[in-house]
């Protein structure tokens, strides 16, 4: 006859008891508030726009950094230049000033443009040695902003740097995307081909600031010769902050911005009077 199967007693390790916490009700209403207030406040940094901890450039002047809502420009995000006057078809003065802003970051600069007419002794002048500039010369301005959000992705740069006419609302948001996810800095020169085009620059964008710079008669001498240059550095949006409008020195040769003697001089009731009028 066939052998009864072997049978074996399993034995399990004793398990602990879980504990049940007991129902103490709801929370204290100190508790409940401050939940309300931390998330009231999360929601107005979210409508503002605003994420914690960024980066910031400085300009070094006092008048502009104070006005601006983090102290200096915003790093890790998309920024709009363009010239005034007679400048906003080729941008001159808007290009230079974006490169004392370069000049003062780290690392090479990738720089979009569909006319090779950089003046590279210009950009030296301003405090942007040749040798960081990486040229790439793109068939149209669609291109354009295609490369710039390869550049503003790719990471390493010093910033990246588009000269475009037009800027459309869904270009922009990919590009402020790519910047605030690699930290770097991008800057749309707006160039208008056409005069009838520059009214574009008040259609909206996702940049974080828009800047108009013109030039104006430059720092007088006192013997024959030409001084400094000046320009009016006009802050037409910005996140978190009113339009302004300041007289300044234009970049030297390490790209900082300086306030004319003769308006450093002034009262402060008097230069924050005349700054409010131009503002305005």
């Amino acid at each position: 006859m066939p052998s009864a199967p072997e049978l074996r007693l399993l034995t399990f390790p004793a398990v602990a008891p879980v504990p049940v916490r007991p129902n103490t009700g709801p929370p204290p209403a100190s508790a409940r508030a401050q939940t309300v207030a931390r998330l009231r406040a999360r929601i107005r940094q979210m409508e503002r726009g605003e994420r914690p901890c960024r980066a910031v450039l400085p300009f070094g002047v006092a008048a502009l950094d104070q006005w601006l809502p983090e102290g200096g420009l915003r790093l890790g995000a998309l920024h709009e230049v363009t010239g005034g006057g007679d400048d906003g078809a080729y941008a001159a003065v808007a290009a230079l000033f974006a490169v004392g802003i370069l000049a003062r970051l780290a690392g090479p600069v990738l720089w979009c443009l569909t006319y090779p007419d950089l003046f590279a002794p210009a950009l030296a002048g301003a405090g942007l040695h040749p040798d960081r500039v990486i040229y790439a010369e793109a068939g149209d301005e669609t291109a354009i902003l295609q490369v710039m959000e390869e550049g503003l992705r790719h990471g390493g740069l010093a910033g990246v740097v588009g000269e475009t006419s037009k800027l459309p609302m869904t270009a922009s948001r990919r590009l402020q995307l790519a910047a605030e996810t690699s930290g770097g800095l991008g800057l749309v020169l707006r160039r208008w081909r056409h005069a009838e085009t520059a009214a574009r620059f008040d259609q909206p964008s996702a940049a974080v600031s828009r800047w108009r710079i013109t030039t104006l008669p430059s720092t007088p001498l006192p013997v024959a010769g030409l001084g400094r240059a000046r320009w009016r550095v006009e802050l037409v949006r910005c996140r978190g902050a009113e339009p302004g409008s300041w007289e300044l020195e234009a970049c030297d040769a390490q790209g900082r911005l300086a306030v004319p003697a003769e308006l450093a001089d002034r009262p402060a009731a008097t230069a924050d009077g005349q700054h409010r009028a131009a503002a305005g």
